[in-house]
């Protein structure tokens, strides 16, 4: 690669080792601003989890009540055509005492079995809404079981996420005022270069250390020569491979 595409330029204010020693003391403090929003980011993610659930459940539970709540109506009708055929039953052997021929007591004959018969379809009916009424309000059971012991783990997470953005709001008002003082000595364009290094960096890493004769950041070999210009710190040096700011162990240690 060129050399142009591995320097990134800049201005003459303050020397290049004073940038390079900012450039890797801002990024130690974005590292820790990342590792607190880090610990911070998982909770809230948990508790929109817990959210999201309970209010499935609850949906659940609301839909399950409504099919006991057909159910228990479905039982209560098949008991008044119970009651409807009953009646219908007796009307009609009352009208077999007064018969005129073996036609019409046939006929009513007829209409009682049918009515008996309705009778015991209701009852099977019953049975069964019955049975599903029971499985239906065991459902809601476990539901109303699983959505309490969600509630209370919900107290819990907020409770959590409330107690470390307490403990933690502090610290990252600090760190974010300590950046903010960072970035007015670095010129403008390479703060810009470095933050948009920083944001396609996976880990948030603009400026890394020679490992090992290798780049801190993707771990590809450094030529020696170009490791006797990182520590010259006579330009600022990107990789050649992952485009990460490069410095020398003794700036990182200092």
């Amino acid at each position: 690669m060129a050399e142009e595409k591995t320097i990134i330029e800049e201005t003459a204010e303050i020397s290049v080792e004073d940038k390079l020693r900012a450039l890797k003391e801002i990024q130690i403090v974005d590292t820790e601003i990342d590792k607190i929003k880090i610990l911070r980011g998982e909770l809230p993610l948990e508790v929109q989890d817990l959210e999201d659930e309970i209010a499935g459940l609850e949906t659940r539970v609301r839909n399950y009540n409504e099919e006991v709540k057909n159910f228990e109506q479905g039982i209560s009708a098949k008991k008044q055509e119970i009651l409807n055929s009953e009646t219908l039953i007796k009307k009609y052997e009352e009208q077999q005492s007064n018969v005129r021929n073996n036609r019409e007591y046939d006929s009513l004959s007829k209409e009682i079995e049918y009515q008996t018969l309705e009778i015991e379809l209701c009852k099977k009916k019953i049975r069964e809404f019955t049975e599903q009424e029971k499985d239906k309000k065991e459902q809601v059971n476990q539901a109303n079981s699983l959505l309490e012991e969600r509630k209370t783990d919900l107290i819990a997470k907020k409770s959590d996420l409330e107690e470390i953005v307490a403990e933690t709001q502090k610290d990252i008002e600090n760190l974010e005022k300590k950046s903010a003082e960072i970035q007015k000595i670095i010129e403008p364009r390479l703060l810009q270069a470095y933050k948009r290094i920083r944001s396609n960096a996976r880990n948030g890493l603009a400026v890394v250390t020679i490992e090992r004769d290798a780049c801190g950041g993707c771990f590809n070999q450094i030529p020696p020569q170009r490791q006797l210009d990182i520590k010259s710190r006579k330009k600022i040096i990107v990789c050649e491979y992952c485009g990460r700011i490069l410095v020398d162990e003794e700036i990182a240690k200092s």
